[in-house]
């Protein structure tokens, strides 16, 4: 147990509100003070003696404490990978939730909140591309956050093509039409090298009954994609080829700014030519016709992988496209 070896980092009684008082040099590491009370048995029992008042304690007591657990670490242990994998698992796991981030561009969160959603990312597991996470017909148990990577929902259609119905970024809830049936609507497979955070499919459940807000903004975020994917199913056959690639790119530009405000008129799309067909029902070869000619025309342009969107009103135009990630009306969430 690697915490029980820290010497000096004791974590004694924590009142609300208060910084944690620092353990002396006359106390021993592991030994209770001069109350009488027993020595704390577990790691846990030392950093919160009394239980905790509420999630935000919680997450304070683990920042405050996560530096110098971390350096003790590296003297006994040198800089090991295993110091590493401790704090980012177990602390700074807590306070860099991808999908608190993803919820907070929508409104702001209570600390309380943040540290319920960073729960569900608390089992992170690594996926290569090609990986099937879920397929269509299996019995679900699990729901997803995806922290790194890209995952692609999807169907075979009864000719044997393939329809991808979504595509999802770092931050992305995946999983919510899993959350009606009982058996899997869709299959997941990862298009990259990817970090899931898989989580059971009641505690979902848990988190609705407590924060009733995040209720609401799950609800917000699912009628969005709903939206969206309407706009898309509108246009299959009833558009172009070319307005139907100029949507999809603004889409995904769009929806990738949500968490990287980095992104200003270039963005890595990190998707086949056929991944693309898939999604909007054309060959890879109208694809490449389609991209190909809006590049001679200045309206996008391409390097090393990575899009740039020169011309977004005109792109707006020829794919009547709406941004459906922007402009919510928020006025009716409950309070924090």
């Amino acid at each position: 147990m690697l915490t029980a070896r820290l010497d000096g980092v004791v974590c004694p009684a924590m009142k609300a509100g208060a910084r944690p008082a620092r353990p002396t040099s006359s106390q021993p590491p592991g030994r209770a003070a001069s109350s009488g009370r027993p020595a704390p048995s577990s790691a846990a029992e030392r950093l919160f003696p009394t239980a905790p008042d509420s999630p935000a304690t919680i997450v304070a007591t683990l920042i405050e404490f996560s530096a110098p657990i971390e350096n003790a670490a590296k003297r006994r242990l040198g800089r090991s990978a295993i110091v590493t994998t401790v704090i980012e698992k177990k602390v700074l796991l807590v306070v860099t939730s991808c999908f608190a981030t993803r919820l907070a561009k929508q409104v702001p969160l209570s600390d309380a909140e943040k540290a319920a959603l960073a729960r569900l990312e608390e089992n992170p597991r690594k996926v290569k591309r090609g990986a099937m996470i879920q397929r269509v017909n299996e019995t679900v148990t699990e729901l997803f956050v995806l922290r790194e990577g890209r995952v692609m929902s999807f169907v075979i259609l009864p000719d044997g093509s393939r329809q991808i119905l979504r595509v999802y970024f770092p931050g992305d809830f995946i999983g919510s039409a899993s959350t009606i049936y009982s058996r899997a609507p869709e299959s997941l497979v990862a298009l990259s090298d990817a970090v899931i955070c898989p989580f059971d499919k009641h505690a979902l459940r848990r988190l609705l009954e407590e924060y009733p807000r995040l209720a609401a903004l799950l609800f917000l975020l699912s009628n969005a994609e709903r939206v969206a994917m309407t706009d898309r199913l509108a246009a299959l056959g009833r558009t172009s080829a070319k307005a139907r690639v100029a949507s999809f790119l603004l889409d995904m530009f769009d929806r990738l700014r949500v968490t990287d405000d980095s992104i200003t008129d270039s963005f890595d799309l990190k998707l086949t030519q056929e991944e693309i067909g898939d999604s909007i029902g054309l060959t890879s070869v109208h694809v490449n016709r389609m991209i190909r000619q809006m590049e001679q025309e200045g309206l996008i342009s391409r390097q090393n992988g990575r899009i740039t969107l020169r011309d977004m009103a005109r792109l707006e135009d020829i794919g009547h496209y709406t941004n459906r990630h922007k402009d919510m009306d928020l006025d009716w969430l409950p309070a924090a």
